[in-house]
């Protein structure tokens, strides 16, 4: 169980680890098998795999915002959106990996060159379409003008006031604010560490769970494993026809049957992805951090998952990520 701990504190810092196996504990086929029990035909195929640009979309973003509180945004070259503004973004390319996407899409919009420093944000859509938010700091480049125009764009500018902008879309708005929350934070304010990608690679969509509870007898900090095979912490395959919010419902009644007990998601701890070499590893791990609001000794598991008393400095750091903005944000658009 040491190992496990050890895996804790890795996911806790963003970094990578090896385990034996790459463990799945409820895969589309489990899904797929559970949905026909009930007489529920099944959308998703079992033998469904990540391949960007046919079967998944990956989307980078970057909000840069100087200190001055101005956002980086650029203007559409697309017919479709001519003259609109927008942050830099953009589909990721076979064989990327985040930050390389985020970088090369700045460079093509903007003109600057960046150092991406942490993620602000992951956002999905139905369970195969995922936005990845990040942010850093400018070190090189020349700001695009209109005489700089190109397919990519025709201009870049640093704004302050964004409502003087026609925007392609609103939905930016929100990043935008978070972005410039963090960007001019107060150096007490708390917020998770700057955390990039762990270079993983995975072919699959897979779900890691860090699911805490507290025993009421001793206040000590648990942390629900799965013993399926050697001891992990639990991992689901993201269904890509549902949303991430349906695929966690569905593996937390696989795991504590139908009468859930109260609990929250929380963020994510860390994002795992590498992309190379291409088209072999186009998936992702996401962990995500999910607390339980009952008392351990009320809370029942299906065969094959348990509880594991962590040791008590680890507990309190999990405990401190529960706080606000201390997890990367995950939000379900559906």
């Amino acid at each position: 169980m040491d190992t496990i701990q050890n895996h804790l504190a890795l996911l806790l810092d963003a970094k990578p680890y090896e385990e034996m196996y790459e463990f799945c504990d409820f895969s589309i086929a489990d899904q797929n098998e559970a949905a026909i029990s009930k007489g529920v035909q099944p959308a998703a195929s079992s033998e469904y795999k990540p391949v960007i640009q046919k079967s998944i979309t990956y989307i980078v973003a970057a909000v840069l915002v100087n200190d001055r509180g101005e956002v980086l945004m650029m203007q559409e070259a697309k017919s479709s959106c001519a003259g609109q503004w927008y942050l830099p973004a953009g589909r990721m390319e076979p064989g990327e990996d985040i930050t390389e996407a985020a970088r090369r899409e700045v460079l093509e919009e903007t003109g600057l060159h960046f150092e991406v420093t942490t993620l602000l944000g992951v956002e999905t859509a139905g369970g195969s379409w995922f936005r990845f938010v990040v942010t850093g700091h400018v070190t090189g480049g020349k700001l695009k003008t209109p005489a700089d125009a190109d397919s990519e764009s025709l201009q870049a500018k640093w704004i302050q006031n964004l409502s003087e902008l026609s925007l392609r879309a609103n939905d930016v708005l929100n990043i935008i604010e978070r972005g410039r929350q963090y960007t001019l934070r107060g150096v007490d304010e708390p917020w998770h560490l700057q955390q990039l990608p762990a270079i993983r690679p995975h072919n699959k969509l897979l779900l890691r769970l860090v699911i805490l509870c507290r025993k009421k007898t001793n206040n000590r900090v648990h942390v629900l494993i799965s013993e399926k095979t050697s001891a992990h912490l639990p991992v689901c395959e993201i269904n890509p026809t549902r949303s991430v919010h349906s695929t966690l419902k569905k593996y937390m009644t696989e795991i504590f049957g139908a009468d859930l007990p109260s609990h929250r998601p929380h963020g994510l701890l860390s994002i795992e992805h590498s992309g190379k070499p291409a088209h072999s590893n186009d998936g992702s791990c996401l962990t995500l951090l999910v607390s339980i609001r009952v008392p351990l000794e009320s809370v029942c598991l299906i065969d094959k998952y348990s509880w594991l008393e962590v040791e008590s400095g680890l507990g309190e750091e999990l405990l401190h990520r529960l706080g606000k903005n201390l997890t990367i944000p995950l939000s379900v658009i559906r």
